[in-house]
């Protein structure tokens, strides 16, 4: 596997960043496992997902969700791939496409990040945060923990992890004003198409 794809910075992963720098290097730790582990707890427990505290910023750029302190899951996401990359594990981007709330449309986009252990290989990991009541995910290679459970017509896991943000959540994130104006449409796209020459994994 050319993993090369899952170690690049870019727009949105700018792990060049000082401040993702600084940060990537206070968290790495003895082995590759214990510092997947310590990037993933410090974004879950310490980036606010601003839907559980009535936040209306909506950063989108790792270095940007970082300063700020807040962001959607796919936020979330970004800024732990960018910790990830900065200390060179290949990490990816996962999505679900879930009901926004109950068994009823509409549906929404979530996402969460896989990352490469040897040993493991891609391990799926949620760093949405535990601040919504039922929710409680942990970083246990061999064991996921997503979020949400698959559980009504119309919700799946995407197979695929993907070097980079969808383009078009990227351009959608680019252009929202506020958490509200989210609540009031959220997102529910589709994978690119296969010719868009966009880097992926299958996973099972």
């Amino acid at each position: 596997m050319n993993k090369a794809p899952f170690l690049s910075a870019s727009d949105v992963v700018d792990y060049h960043h000082p401040l993702i720098a600084k940060l990537a290097s206070d968290l790495l730790s003895t082995s590759t496992e214990a510092t997947a582990k310590n990037c993933f707890e410090w974004v879950r427990d310490n980036i606010q997902h601003c839907m559980d505290f009535m936040r209306e910023e909506t950063p989108y750029i790792a270095s940007d969700v970082l300063a700020i302190g807040t962001g959607f899951c796919t936020a979330k996401s970004h800024l732990l791939a960018a910790l990830l990359r900065a200390n060179n594990i290949p990490a990816g981007f996962c999505y679900q496409r879930l009901t926004f709330d109950g068994p009823n449309p509409p549906y929404c986009l979530h996402g969460f990040v896989a990352v490469w252990l040897d040993g493991y290989g891609w391990y799926r990991c949620d760093a949405r945060g535990n601040s919504k009541p039922g929710i409680h995910c942990e970083f246990t290679p061999g064991h996921e923990t997503l979020a949400y459970p698959i559980q009504y017509p119309g919700e799946c896991t995407y197979p695929e992890v993907w070097a980079e943000p969808w383009p078009e959540l990227k351009q959608a994130q680019r252009e929202l004003k506020s958490a509200s104006d989210y609540l009031a449409n959220p997102y529910d796209f589709e994978p690119p198409l296969a010719d868009q020459s966009l880097h992926r994994v299958t996973i099972s």
